[in-house]
């Protein structure tokens, strides 16, 4: 097994990436508390016209949120491992799957609500002739 030290680098890196990461995450909860507060004051004035803009800022807010918290930790195990910190790159890759777990389905729900799926076409209005003979429109 390889026993070589940490590179000098590689632990203040980690660091500071760690910290840009929270910070990161703090600015954008904050951003998305925000959301809700200017959803909030919306829907108790008497105006109620921009739902469906905070709706959709609020659903980039969120993915946002979601590739911050689970591409940091991932980035950072990255580079931990790129300086020879083994067991440092274990945990934040722990820490990104474990985070992954959560973030997933409140991204598919925020991407479902931001690209919705097209209606589903209308059933035929006139009548089709079936065969047999019988010229009455089917149901009536």
């Amino acid at each position: 097994m390889d026993r070589r030290s940490a590179a000098p680098w590689a632990p203040a890196v980690v660091a500071l990436l760690t910290v840009a990461w929270l910070i990161g995450g703090l600015v954008l909860l904050g951003w998305v508390f925000g959301i809700g507060l200017e959803g909030w004051a919306d829907q108790h004035s008497n105006q109620g016209g921009g739902a469906d803009a905070l709706s959709r800022k609020a659903n980039v807010a969120l993915l946002l949120l979601v590739a911050e918290v689970v591409a940091g930790p991932v980035v950072i195990a990255v580079v931990a491992r790129g300086g020879l910190l083994r067991r440092t790159a274990a945990v934040y890759l722990v820490i990104a799957f474990g985070l992954g777990v959560v973030a997933v389905p409140v991204a598919a729900g925020a991407y479902r609500e931001l690209a919705p799926s097209p209606p589903a076409s209308p059933p035929p209005t006139r009548c089709q002739e079936h065969s047999g003979g019988d010229t009455r429109c089917p149901g009536g």
